[in-house]
């Protein structure tokens, strides 16, 4: 084979990966050379003769594996945002190597005698505040892997790391399968009837994409199925598109994860009891804020009480209005988008083909750059010509107030059969200054319908708000200012790195936001002002649907992982069984039924951790305030506390201590209630 581009050095803009010199059969022979060398980083460190030192260990740590960290960077960027079968069969591949690696590393003696020898003299080290975080990280996460384990109990985890990273590969791949492979194909004007223009048009292009010219195609991209369970009055086929996207992963057949849930949920548990918990779920909130299963519950449980007492007075309102236009079924899952948005209009005068023609997608993507600018000071300048893994991907400088380079975000904005599905931001390379200043390259990641060839693409408000969602994310790693890597970024407490996230979207709603940036795609018209006030008048409609399908998902999370002998688990009973037992109303399905939910399985970032929106939540509302208690949205002193306690500050400093640091105070869940509007 020719020289590997992964282990080259990288020539190309800001040291953006040389995508077009990058082939997958690149990637097995990159993974095996840089863990090899990682691997060598580490057995130097471990075996060093000299006495540990912070230098000489945690800083040694800090730079070791760098061509690893690049090579898998790229690799589960990839994998996510435009994978192949042969990305997917070198994933399957590597996922237990890599974990076999990372098991080797933290279940060392020597190199976890040395992080504990100098966690034990923290006090006498003359560390500064970002240092002792980082020792603090190191021994933490240590501990966690099993370094204090015997040698039976480390190798045991070893196999069960390696197990695990192999199963929740095949979770997400499958997940990915059944969604690629489901279309709906719309032949007829029955099948297509009550479709509004913009959903014909994203349907059509789909069906393009796909190789059916001239035809319409519904997609399992969120983007797409929702408007279409809004807007069509083809019942049955709303249902077929509802079912198809709520068995995924539960089909029967080789994409069947129920076995994997069993199987990650046991060994999950089992890990936890070696580590001297009784429940994964035990383990998992130790190293959180909430700290405890008792502490989630007690914030979900609060939430879910009014916001199924106001779901069942929406299913009123809907049953109505399907009895008025002469439909007397009882609403199911499948209906309520439909009936819903009958109900908005009726109640609002506000429907989705009225707000849309001033949502364009180019218009969303500048009210999220200006919003950071007039916040933090940031521009964002489009850069032309730059290497990127897919003709979609548009790359943007950020500069600082003085012009100065802060790092490159990459935006990827439209559904594919090679993405999988929702939205996120990940990172190629993160911010630090180890070694000189070390600049981020961010990505975000949507799924939006796309417009038709040369035409707008227009997006739903719920599309702009995962918009913003994202790049909220996109900053807080864009505007990281640390020295470690282990603490860049969003690497803090799983619930807490949605503040950033979900107090961005909060700009969006602002009528000196939209009433700049919602302009009619054709006549570049404001949106009138009784529009823009209806949308704002209409901010809580449909809230207690909203929030008893997230806090179900999030509640059934962590029942999940609260289970001691989860082996023998039935799957679809417990979940039927669960959702019983809270008093989930029979017309809402779970944001996330278990055989597809992503976040917990694919992996463990959000497994007992699904709750972390809504832990965020309380935060987000209650820092919103602040600016509303300035009076102004963009109160000056107000966004330079955020951007040294939250957006730049990474893991530096204890979450809760970040948050009180910013807010003067902890936050009060109050204004959560109050922004759903539970409370007055």
């Amino acid at each position: 084979m020719t020289t590997n581009p992964l282990l080259a050095d990288w020539d190309t803009p800001f040291q953006l990966p040389p995508f077009a010199q990058i082939e997958p059969a690149h990637f097995a022979e990159a993974f095996d050379v840089a863990m090899a060398q990682a691997r060598r980083d580490i057995d130097l460190i471990a075996a060093q003769d000299d006495e540990a030192t912070f230098e000489n260990t945690v800083v040694a740590m800090e730079r070791s594996g760098e061509a690893l960290t690049r090579v898998a960077r790229t690799f589960f960027n990839l994998t996510g945002a435009h994978t192949s079968e042969a990305l997917q069969k070198t994933e399957r591949a590597v996922a237990p190597k890599l974990a076999k690696h990372g098991s080797d590393t933290l279940l060392n003696a020597s190199l976890s005698d040395r992080i504990a020898a100098l966690w034990d003299k923290r006090d006498t080290l003359g560390l500064n505040d970002e240092e002792a975080r980082v020792l603090e990280r190191y021994h933490k996460m240590f501990q966690r892997a099993g370094a204090s384990l015997d040698t039976a109990g480390k190798a045991r985890m070893a196999e069960i790391s390696q197990r695990l990273a192999t199963l929740g590969t095949d979770f997400s791949q499958h997940v990915l399968k059944d969604e690629s492979d489901f279309q709906l194909v719309l032949e007829t004007e029955e099948d297509r009837a009550g479709l509004p223009d913009f959903l014909l048009t994203a349907a059509a292009e789909a069906a393009r994409e796909r190789g059916l010219d001239g035809k319409h195609v519904i997609t399992l991209s969120r983007s797409s199925i929702e408007p279409f369970l809004q807007f069509s009055t083809n019942r049955a086929l709303r249902e077929e598109a509802f079912r198809a996207w709520t068995s995924r992963g539960e089909t029967g057949g080789e994409t069947d994860n129920r076995a994997i849930i069993q199987e990650t949920l046991a060994l999950r548990a089992e890990k936890s009891r070696l580590l001297g918990f009784k429940t994964f779920a035990e383990f998992k909130l130790d190293d959180t804020m909430a700290k405890t299963p008792d502490n989630v519950r007690n914030l979900l449980t609060t939430v879910w009480e009014p916001a199924v007492a106001q779901a069942r007075e929406e299913e009123a309102r809907l049953a109505e209005m399907a009895r008025s236009g002469g439909e007397n079924h009882p609403i199911e899952a499948w209906d309520w988008r439909h009936y819903s948005e009958k109900v908005r209009k009726a109640e609002h005068d506000l429907d989705e083909t009225e707000l849309k023609p001033y949502l364009q997608l180019e218009n969303i993507i500048k009210a999220a750059f200006d919003t950071a600018g007039r916040l933090f000071g940031v521009s964002f300048r489009e850069l032309e010509g730059m290497p990127v893994y897919h003709p979609d991907v548009r790359v943007f400088e950020a500069l600082d107030r003085s012009g100065t380079h802060i790092g490159l975000f990459l935006g990827d904005y439209f559904a594919r059969p090679s993405k999988r599905s929702g939205a996120w931001m990940s990172a190629f390379r993160s911010q630090h200054k180890l070694d000189g200043n070390v600049s981020p390259i961010i990505v975000n990641v949507m799924n939006f319908s796309r417009g038709a060839p040369g035409a707008a693409t227009l997006l739903t408000f719920d599309d702009a708000r995962t918009l913003f969602h994202e790049f909220g994310h996109g900053l807080h790693g864009l505007l990281s200012d640390v020295t470690y890597p282990m603490i860049s970024g969003t690497s803090v407490a799983r619930d807490f790195v949605e503040l950033p996230s979900q107090l961005y979207e909060h700009w969006l709603s602002q009528p000196e936001i939209l009433s700049e940036f919602a302009v009619h795609y054709k006549t570049g018209a404001q949106m009138p002002a009784d529009l823009l006030d209806k949308l704002l008048a209409a901010a809580n409609f449909n809230q207690g649907f909203s929030t008893v399908e997230y806090t179900a998902s999030a509640l059934i999370d962590l029942e999940l992982h609260l289970l001691e002998d989860p082996g023998s688990l039935d799957v679809a009973d417990f979940e039927k069984k669960a959702l019983s037992r809270i008093g989930m109303p029979e017309a809402i399905t779970m944001r996330h039924r278990i055989p597809h939910f992503q976040h917990v399985f694919s992996g463990d970032g959000y497994s007992a951790g699904y709750y972390s929106y809504m832990w965020s939540e309380v935060m987000d509302a209650d820092a919103f305030e602040a600016f509303e208690e300035a009076r102004d949205i963009f109160d000056p002193r107000t966004a330079k506390n955020l951007l040294t306690h939250i957006y730049s500050a990474g893991g530096r400093q204890d979450p809760e201590e970040a948050y009180v640091a910013f807010r003067g105070r902890a936050p009060k869940i109050n204004a959560l209630l109050k922004k759903r509007g539970f409370a007055a």
